[in-house]
């Protein structure tokens, strides 16, 4: 079971992370996870993932934006929303050994959040962005692209984008970080949408979340390596 850890944003308003501890052989990473906007940390998507990192040796982190701790539906703005993550990393460089690396991502807005927070350049030395199923536009909106900040970017990154994402596909999401010179690999996944879901022809969800987590621990053991 994860254990809860208390995150203070301000005294009177705290959140609760929970820490999924890594099975050995442990990578000497930890990551941190946000949810996507419609969905909590414990959300089924968020508990498998965080789970099967932990298995893999990653010690991963999850946590809720203080709109879904305090049961509204709507997201608080970008600036709450980039604050929560920063005292989130904070805390865990707290409680973590000095040498240990951290690496941040999510789920689509808790991943778009994470790699702004990354490019600001105020969260502290970051070995690596996970981010999945990258919210690039609005549904049927191409030209709102979220990417002002990708020329700031300059953690190492891994992109795992579905091929019927309609928030953005592979080769529109491959265009932009290319333009922006973002260093990141692209792992698309094929027949799969913005929640990693696919026909049962191409394998079934299972197979490909597996996969996409055999991905995130091994590319998240050679940034640990990286120093």
């Amino acid at each position: 079971m994860p254990e809860p850890i208390r995150v203070a944003l301000t005294p009177a308003r705290p959140i609760t992370a929970l820490a999924y501890g890594a099975a050995a052989p442990r990578a000497g990473l930890t990551l941190i996870l946000a949810p996507g906007a419609g969905a909590g940390q414990r959300s089924p998507f968020m508990a498998r993932f965080a789970a099967a990192l932990a298995a893999r040796g990653i010690d991963t982190v999850t946590f809720d934006f203080p709109y879904r701790e305090e049961g509204r539906r709507i997201p608080d703005g970008n600036a709450t929303l980039e604050a929560c993550w920063r005292a989130v990393i904070d805390m865990m460089r707290q409680n973590l050994a000095p040498a240990e690396a951290i690496a941040i991502g999510g789920k689509s807005m808790g991943g778009r959040i994470a790699s702004q927070v990354a490019a600001s350049g105020e969260a502290g030395a970051i070995s690596g962005l996970v981010l999945l199923g990258y919210p690039l536009h609005p549904p049927g909106r191409p030209q709102q692209l979220r990417t002002a900040h990708f020329p700031r970017l300059r953690v190492p990154s891994l992109f795992v984008q579905g091929t019927r994402d309609t928030f953005g596909a592979p080769a529109e999401l491959g265009a932009a970080l290319d333009a922006a010179g973002v260093p990141a690999t692209l792992f698309p996944i094929a027949e799969a949408d913005h929640s990693f879901k696919v026909p049962k022809r191409a394998g079934g969800s299972d197979a490909v979340e597996s996969a996409i987590q055999d991905k995130i621990a091994a590319w998240l053991r050679e940034r640990a390596d990286a120093g």
